[in-house]
This record gives C-alpha cells, sequence and structure tokens, in this order.
C-alpha cells in the first residue's frame, strides 16, 4: 500500500511540477529532483535534464549520476517477469510469477536518447550517449557511445566530441543560461 501512496503522489506532484518546464527548464529541474529523491530515488549530483514522458519502474532501485539528461518516453525497467512464461514453455508452471528485480546505475554525463529502453542490471559508466531507440541492458563502459537493439558500442564519445568541435559550420544550439 505504502507502494501505491509513493507511485500516486509521485504523479499528481509530477503534473504540478511538469507546468514549471513551459516557463522555466531550470526550476522545473531543480524541483523534479528534489521530488526524485523524495520518492527514494539515489541522486548522486543533479541531473541536466529528465523529460516528464520519461518512466521509472522502482524509485529506490535506480541511481542517476550528475548532468544526466534523459529524453522523451524513455523507460527504466528494474523488474523482469518473463522467466514465468519461459518455465512454462517448458512445463514448470510456477504456483506464482517468478520475476527478478535488479538495480539501474546511470553514471556521470550521460545522455540516453528519446524511447529508449533501459533493462534491469544495466549498468552505464560515466561519459556515454545511448541512441534514441536503444535497448539497454549489462554494463556499458565510460566514453562511449551504443545504439541499438540490443545496444553496442559503436564509437567513442571523445571521437565524436573532436569530430564535432573540428567542424568549421557548426549548426549547434548553444545554450548559454
Amino acid at each position: 500500500m505504502k507502494r501505491k501512496i509513493n507511485k500516486l503522489t509521485y504523479y499528481v506532484l509530477k503534473f504540478l511540477i511538469s507546468l514549471w518546464m513551459y516557463f522555466d527548464s531550470r526550476k522545473y529541474m531543480h524541483y523534479y529532483n528534489k521530488l526524485l529523491r523524495h520518492v527514494g530515488m539515489n541522486l548522486k549530483g543533479e541531473p541536466r535534464f529528465i523529460a516528464k514522458s520519461a518512466n521509472f519502474d522502482d524509485f529506490d532501485r535506480i541511481t542517476l549520476g550528475d548532468r544526466v539528461v534523459i529524453s522523451l518516453r524513455v523507460y527504466f525497467l528494474t523488474h523482469d517477469y518473463s522467466y514465468t512464461t519461459a518455465l512454462i514453455s517448458i512445463g514448470e508452471k510456477p504456483k506464482t510469477d517468478v520475476g527478478t528485480y535488479r538495480d539501474i546505475v546511470i553514471g556521470n554525463n550521460v545522455f540516453i536518447g528519446m524511447n529508449s529502453i533501459i533493462l534491469p542490471g544495466t549498468v552505464i559508466g560515466d561519459n556515454v550517449i545511448v541512441g534514441a531507440g536503444s535497448v539497454v541492458r549489462g554494463n556499458i563502459p565510460e566514453n562511449s557511445i551504443v545504439a541499438g537493439n540490443p545496444a553496442t558500442v559503436i564509437g567513442d564519445i571523445r571521437d565524436y566530441a573532436h569530430k564535432v568541435k573540428s567542424r568549421e559550420n557548426q549548426d549547434m544550439i548553444i545554450d548559454k543560461k
């Protein structure tokens, strides 16, 4: 019952806090970070931005590092009940659902692209870009760029930074706030 009340409180306050996003995104994140801490999420620093459509399974099983950016419709799943289906397929129907719960840890300076899914037990190192639509499981090394389903390392973030920096005609948006 406590978990249900916690979730209800979270969704009501999240809705109210999300109204700030349309006026001042920094104030939105200030209050949203406080809410995430209140509901039990482990924040190691201050996430830079978390879209209001991001979904978190169990707050107390998720750790977010400093300067994390989480795009639209990213899902953090800390549970997996597929084992029940697998057991039934081999004729071993359990008396109840069999599931696992595993923590998710996101390092510092991580960007997670739109529509990504972070699966139970995932650990993402510092300085990582997760491409949009990726399904991430396991250990993702620091300074990497990952993408795909399943997500695999496709590059080094430092090489990417040097490549972008060396472009003569940059089409980058610089937030000067």
